[in-house]
């Protein structure tokens, strides 16, 4: 390179690696890395195995690699191997290598064939190698092979997450030529938190398995999918020639030969194989550590500033010494109070910008979970229509009534506010589970005292635990008074009385558009929700997906291509439509329900649902909660009560602040 000291910076990396795997912590520093992520049998093996000229990864069916390798390539005369976990043992046999990685594994992860976050750091010094590092991460999976654990597809993905999401690491995606690109479970990982490609470099293997008649031209020069790094195509040995002990220098010189001959790649073969792969790989990790190297700096010097000041408070303790025990005991728990308080009021100087947390998530449970939960109870409208009159009929007995009892009203009102038990004390749960969450949080300071810790929640959660049962019991107790008077004079009660004075009043309502409202179709129409949603399931590309801003009001739901909303896409009534739940797919972190007609017709274009995306759990329940609002409910489980698929169907028993009003388009019909 012909610069010295920028030789050097890789190996001052490797050093900052070993030094902090040996403490078993990274001191909150990013090191700048390359980390090789692959599908399974899509050639990482061999793409490493051909850096060094040796066989000495582990190779077999199923998850081979169930823990990150961190291999540092180093330049040396002699050819030998060692491990950070054994240090004083130097290996010339790379088949002892492989074995000792396998044995390594199984310690931590035992032999069930588990996963670890848990790296294994392996050096090797070979003069046919360039300064290099490089995490080999667990291929890419779908689906559990053999006897693996049926979660293992997720845990692999989360753990090639933790190392890719950095900005200090760049990506080596490796796809093989016979897949389709767009197809690419590298890539696909790699989008996600490098979504510009100015990080990702990707490596085609298998070129020499493409069928008779096609090329990989437009990848390789960078045409189709681009990265700023762009990509470089390799030959590996094939499987046979692995079981057959081909030599890899031999194997080299055929990919060499096979880029030269081809004549879709001859004009570039000097800008292919895995020679120049090796190259550019040193020459982009060393840029990239130059680039990194004043922030990595300034971080060392600030955590070294940081540990010197603890440092020196503590220079003077005794450890024997009572009056500063009890003074730093009364700190830690009193500063657990404040934490506590600050994120339920949500309060403090320090605001959490990236998800909800504490007292927010406990509103949302409230406002938006909880009124959804009501509307989820089930219930048959048809039997509760022959209930009504079965009560009817029984309390009249042998007479023939005029008009309807009280007492088949309460009847029937009893039994539907009973059902209101298990939403309620299902929010109950669902805050105390929210309330122990921010404990944790807020103990996790105490980590140093982990005794002290276990106490302090213990003792917080034990009280939690008792104010539990008594809300529950105040909430039987609540519904139980309900239960016993029957408010029909209540404002929000739909009967005779109220019914002619509620339909005047929403005519001139209708009248005049007010602040906030849109025209539908010339009728004015209240905004209920405006923001992004991606729609997951149309795009130019089949199984693509595309971001667009919707507005969602009481008559419709409408997305434009900005906020704007200038360009309108599409117009999508509300009526006869319903909300299903999507399971979340394995190549994606967003979370996604869908929009569907209950007349099995196509609710746009040619697609029988829509399928909308956000990015947390929180933003799906809070479009459901909107979507409720508007009249749009949940679809119910086949075999049991149902909603029909009309939007006015509504439980027309509208009892006084208990169960959820109808929207303003659909007026409760009176059973009696």
């Amino acid at each position: 390179m012909g610069n010295r000291g920028m030789e050097e910076l890789i190996p001052l990396v490797n050093k900052l690696q070993d030094a902090f795997s040996s403490i078993g912590q990274s001191c909150h520093l990013d090191l700048p890395q390359i980390a090789v992520v692959g599908g399974q049998s899509a050639g990482k093996s061999s793409v490493l195995e051909n850096f060094v000229g040796r066989d000495f990864l582990p190779r077999g069916s199923g998850i081979v690699t169930r823990r990150p390798l961190i291999l540092q390539l180093i330049f040396s005369k002699t050819e030998y191997a060692e491990f950070l976990h054994c240090k004083s043992k130097k290996f010339t046999d790379f088949d002892e290598v492989r074995q000792e990685i396998e044995a390594e594994t199984d310690r931590v992860t035992g032999t069930n064939k588990g996963i670890s976050p848990v790296p294994i750091n392996l050096r090797v010094y070979s003069p046919h190698v360039l300064n290099l590092t490089l995490i080999d991460l667990p291929g890419i999976t779908k689906v559990p092979v053999g006897d693996q654990p049926p979660d293992i597809e997720y845990q692999i993905k989360d753990m090639i997450l933790q190392f890719i999401s950095r900005e200090s690491s760049l990506i080596l995606a490796v796809t093989p030529a016979n897949m389709d690109l767009a197809n690419s479970d590298a890539l696909k990982l790699a989008k996600e938190v490098d979504p510009q490609g100015l990080r990702t470099i990707g490596v085609i293997t298998k070129l020499d398995l493409m069928d008779e008649g096609t090329d990989a031209r437009d990848v390789l020069e960078n045409k189709l999918l681009p990265l700023r790094r762009g990509y470089i195509g390799v030959v590996n040995r094939s499987q046979k020639d692995i079981e057959g002990k081909k030599d890899i220098r031999a194997a080299l010189a055929a990919e060499r030969k096979f880029f030269l001959s081809h004549p879709a790649y001859r004009h570039m073969a000097d800008r292919m194989g895995t020679p120049h792969l090796q190259k550019t790989l040193n020459q982009q990790l060393t840029n990239h550590i130059r680039e990194s190297l004043p922030t990595l700096r300034s971080k060392l010097q600030s955590q070294l500033l940081s540990l010197e000041k603890e440092v020196e408070e503590y220079k003077n303790f005794r450890p024997d010494d009572p009056t500063r025990k009890t003074k730093a005991l009364l700190q830690m728990v009193q500063q657990f109070g404040v934490d506590f308080e600050k994120r339920i009021e949500g309060s403090g100087d320090q605001v959490d910008t990236l998800e909800l947390s504490g007292g927010a998530r406990i509103n949302r449970i409230f406002h938006e979970r909880f009124p959804f939960e009501l509307v989820k109870m089930e219930f048959d409208e048809k039997d509760l229509r022959r209930e009504i009159s079965y009560a009817i009929k029984n309390i009249h007995g042998v007479r023939t009534g005029l008009f309807t009892p009280d007492l088949a009203f309460e009847a029937i009102v009893k039994k539907q506010v009973v059902k209101l038990k298990e939403p309620c004390l299902k929010c109950v749960d669902l805050v105390i589970q929210e309330l122990i969450s921010t404990v944790r949080q807020c103990t996790s300071k105490l980590s140093s005292y982990p005794r002290l810790r276990e106490e302090t929640e213990r003792i917080v959660t034990t009280y939690i635990r008792e104010r539990e049962g008594r809300t529950k019991d105040q909430i039987l107790l609540l519904i139980d008074i309900e239960q016993s008077y029957i408010n029909t004079n209540h404002e929000d009660f739909i009967g005779f009385a109220n019914a002619q004075q509620r339909s005047t009043q929403l005519n001139k309502k209708r009248a005049i558009p007010n602040q906030g409202e849109i025209l539908v179709l010339g009728i004015p129409s209240q905004v209920i929700r405006r923001g992004w949603l991606t729609i997951n399931n149309i795009s130019l590309m089949k199984g693509g997906s595309k971001e667009y801003w919707f507005v969602l009001t009481a008559e419709s739901l409408s997305w434009y291509k900005d906020e704007e909303e200038k360009e309108k896409k599409y117009m999508l009534p509300l009526d006869n439509l319903k909300i299903r739940d999507v399971e979340k797919g394995f190549m994606s972190n967003k979370h996604v329900f869908a929009i569907f007609n209950t007349e099995q017709r196509n609710v746009y274009k040619d697609l029988r649902q829509i399928e909308l995306a956000c990015d947390s759990q929180e933003d799906v329940d809070s479009w459901k909660a909107s979507f409720l609002r508007a009249g749009v409910y949940p679809e119910k489980d086949q075999g049991r009560g149902t909603w029909d698929g009309n939007r006015s169907a509504q439980l027309t028993l509208d009892l006084p602040n208990r169960c959820p009003r109808p929207p303003p388009s659909a007026p409760a019909r009176p059973f009696f």
